[in-house]
């Protein structure tokens, strides 16, 4: 035994880098759950919505109750964190879209603010409350226009909010799952 406390997080596994999430995750200790349906939710402490296309996985959240489950476990405490499109799918608002999201956290976000995918980029970013810079992967990625008064910025990109915190809600635009530093998945596990 390491002495770290072993936690069951989920990883929203309907597209996009969920297996580099559920990578990092293992490698800090967390027990891992590829969750592809509403019945993959039960007992999780916490639960990734990673990169992938918002609208695709927006669809897939709007059958059979899924999404109203996710929306049910963070209104009992428990911390979710999207990353690029997890972040849009969080935000209560898309600029220029009405896509489904969840509406978990006060936030007006651009999608594809960036560029497109042949215009993706790395970046240092100073993130509060983390020791040293964040290596960031932007790849087709949001940032927030405006937030709410109970949303925390904690990183920005070229005077971009690009990482953000709303009580147990975390969204950030990039891709941390894509660089060894394990950093902000650390972050997130101390939510818990």
């Amino acid at each position: 035994m390491d002495g770290r406390i072993k936690r069951r997080i989920g990883v929203l596994a309907i597209q996009g880098a969920f297996r580099e999430h559920r990578k990092v995750l293992e490698e800090l200790g967390a027990q891992v759950v590829e969750v592809r349906s509403k019945e993959d939710l039960p007992d999780l402490q916490g639960l990734i919505i990673p990169g992938g296309e918002s609208t695709a996985i927006g669809k897939q959240l709007e059958l059979d109750g899924f999404g109203d489950r996710i929306i049910e476990m963070a209104n009992q405490g428990i911390p979710i964190f999207g990353t690029c499109a997890g972040m849009i799918l969080l935000s209560k608002e898309i600029d220029k879209s009405q896509q489904y999201t969840l509406k978990l956290m006060d936030t007006l976000v651009k999608r594809n603010a960036f560029g497109r995918q042949i215009a993706s980029f790395e970046a240092d970013i100073p993130v509060k409350g983390l020791q040293g810079d964040v290596r960031a992967v932007f790849i087709r990625a949001p940032y927030v226009m405006e937030t709410g008064s109970q949303v925390e910025t904690l990183g920005e990109y070229a005077g971009k909010i690009v990482f953000v915190r709303q009580k147990n809600i975390l969204a950030c635009a990039f891709h941390p799952e894509l660089t060894p530093d394990s950093k902000v998945h650390e972050y997130f596990l101390q939510m818990i």
